[in-house]
């Protein structure tokens, strides 16, 4: 597939030819994968674990514990679950995941670099006007420079939320409302940014638009009963350029 074309998917609940409520005016971004770059503690992963791969799996337990803890209506800080999962992927693999190991990999995520693509296509959408906000999982950190601080990214966002505010993790519902309540703005002006679909379903579900970008190992999820992205991409500057036509169209 030619990814500089629209590869949008159609289907029910899709609004692609208009935004729902009107044109999106408040860009809410997520963090991880979208905008910083995971793939950078593979080198990491292979030195504990003998398998770069192991990355991606654990990042998918950490994903889907995050969920569970939520709908379990029971909460844990998002690095404080990264850690205890990082041991339970070293029992399943017969790996020792040492004290150091599990520092090494916290430090890791504090200064993961920003995807290259990501300045310029943020460059293009601040000219354009947007409001730009973050919403992430990932807690700020008290001691020094945040995630998003490190890759020097912070500058560019009005403010950055996360789910402590809510303690409850994205896709909840209430994690998005919380965003579009502070600013005082309806959700439908609220364009979530992200490289999940499980990210972009459930902002659309609390009534946002959404843009998915398909960083390595992410997909659009082609099942016709689910909200589909408004905007598919392979980067933020092919992202920014669809958004910025669609406004002055």
């Amino acid at each position: 597939m030619n990814q500089n074309k629209d590869v949008t998917p159609r289907g029910p609940g899709t609004h692609h030819d208009e935004w729902i409520g009107g044109e999106p005016s408040v860009l809410v971004f997520d963090v991880n994968e979208t905008l910083i770059d995971f793939e950078s503690m593979n080198p990491l992963f292979e030195r504990i674990f003998g398998d770069r791969r192991v990355m991606r799996e654990w990042l998918g337990h950490l994903v889907m514990y995050s969920m569970t803890i939520t709908l379990s209506g029971l909460y844990e800080g998002f690095f404080t679950l990264g850690q205890g999962l990082l041991r339970m992927v070293g029992d399943i693999h017969g790996v020792e995941v040492t004290d150091a190991d599990i520092e090494e990999i916290r430090n890791a995520m504090l200064t993961m670099p920003a995807h290259p693509d990501v300045e310029a296509g943020l460059n293009q959408l601040k000219d354009a006007g947007f409001r730009m906000v973050t919403l992430t999982n990932s807690p700020p950190n008290p001691k020094g420079p945040s995630p998003l601080e490190h890759a020097g990214l912070a500058h560019f966002f009005e403010r950055q939320f996360t789910i402590e505010t809510t303690r409850a993790y994205k896709p909840a519902p209430q994690t998005y409302h919380l965003v579009a309540q502070a600013l005082e703005v309806p959700p439908s002006t609220c364009f979530m940014v992200a490289a999940h679909v499980w990210d972009t379903v459930g902002a659309q579900s609390a009534g946002y638009t959404a843009g998915l970008l398909t960083r390595p190992g992410n997909a659009p999820l082609p099942v016709r009963s689910l909200p589909q992205p408004n905007l598919v991409a392979p980067d933020l500057p092919a992202l920014a350029t669809q958004l910025i036509e669609r406004r002055r169209s």
